[in-house]
């Protein structure tokens, strides 16, 4: 039988070697294999293209592969449940949106995820929207259009890059404050959209500024006011909606980061400090300018709180539009 001595040293080694084999679990190096960002957009589109560019940055400054993976569909829902059915390691990412993660939790009726589930890590991009048409279009202002809507209620169609994103409910707000009608013709994401536009299947768009400057500038799509306070560097000739005879129109997109709420505190920490740290990386910073965007970077609490507001402001105007979906 052994004596209490030797039990009570026994117990002691067998301690201090589970407090070593702790220590060395919560010091074990992060990240040791590749990170994915799942985009909820297709590839090409407003989504995926600032998500290329951060994960070729994040790679380097790393030192590890980052994968984006594009998941588009269902509003945003499709992605934001791949990255719920991940472990909450830090090793997969979600590039979330204003549709994926503010509007989506007062359009849809049964929603199977809930602000909860998600740590929000930083803000990567934001954006105005920008009401454009075919540059063969006959159409030349806002007022033409409202004017043509009214001629002819629910024959013009706009797309969308999916159910409930911005440039679906940016065109449900639009007909609630110029009482007028159109048909939304829903894509799976903003390239799809707004090719849509281009090739003449539809009549005009709230496009994302990033989505459409490229073709406004090739002189493919016309713009006619953008849903910003104020008018856009890049379109000094383009009014805001404001401007264009349209009262109460700011309607502002942002892209961010979100993980798994579960993830541990040590690695959220660090990712959100290396995103933050690439977002400020000039050559991001003068990406998306030239996008046409506003590049992020902010502290992960303020982040938090400004998507928190943008939820119950996107709510209110759910409310209104009386836009649900099932």
């Amino acid at each position: 039988m052994p004596t209490r001595i030797a039990r009570f040293a026994a117990c002691t080694l067998l301690a201090a070697a589970s407090a070593l084999t702790g220590a060395a679990h919560a010091q074990t190096p992060w990240p040791t294999r590749p990170i994915t960002i799942i985009v909820p957009g297709a590839p090409g589109g407003t989504t995926d293209v600032p998500a290329r560019l951060i994960a070729k940055k994040l790679n380097t400054l790393l030192g590890q592969s980052v994968i984006v993976d594009n998941k588009p569909g269902g509003g945003g829902i499709l992605g934001v449940q791949a990255l719920l059915r991940a472990p909450a390691d830090g090793y997969t990412l979600l590039l979330g949106n204003t549709g994926s993660n503010a509007i989506n939790y007062s359009v849809y009726k049964q929603l199977q995820y809930k602000p909860q589930d998600f740590v929000a890590l930083t803000d990567a991009i934001s954006f105005p929207n920008v009401l454009v048409v075919n540059a063969q279009s006959p159409i030349q202002s806002v007022a033409e259009l409202i004017a043509e809507l009214k001629k002819k209620p629910g024959e013009l169609s706009f797309p969308s890059s999916g159910i409930g994103q911005t440039t679906h409910l940016t065109g449900e707000l639009f007909a609630l404050r110029t009482a007028t009608k159109a048909i939304h013709v829903p894509y799976r994401g903003s390239t799809p959209a707004t090719t849509s536009l281009l090739s003449g299947e539809t009549s005009f768009m709230f496009d994302n500024l990033v989505q459409s400057l490229a073709q406004i500038r090739a002189g493919k799509l016309r713009a006619l006011a953008v849903t910003s306070a104020q008018r856009m560097p890049h379109l000094p000739d383009v009014p805001t909606m404001a401007e264009a005879g349209v009262s109460d129109f700011i309607v502002t997109g942002w892209l961010g980061f979100f993980i798994a709420a579960d993830t541990p505190q040590p690695i959220v920490a660090k990712l959100t400090d290396s995103l933050r740290q690439v977002l400020k990386d000039p050559e991001v910073v003068a990406r998306f300018e030239d996008l046409g965007g506003i590049p992020g970077g902010q502290p992960q609490a303020a982040f938090a709180e400004f998507v928190e507001h943008d939820r119950a402001r996107w709510a209110e105007t759910i409310k209104a539009a009386n836009v649900h979906l099932d």
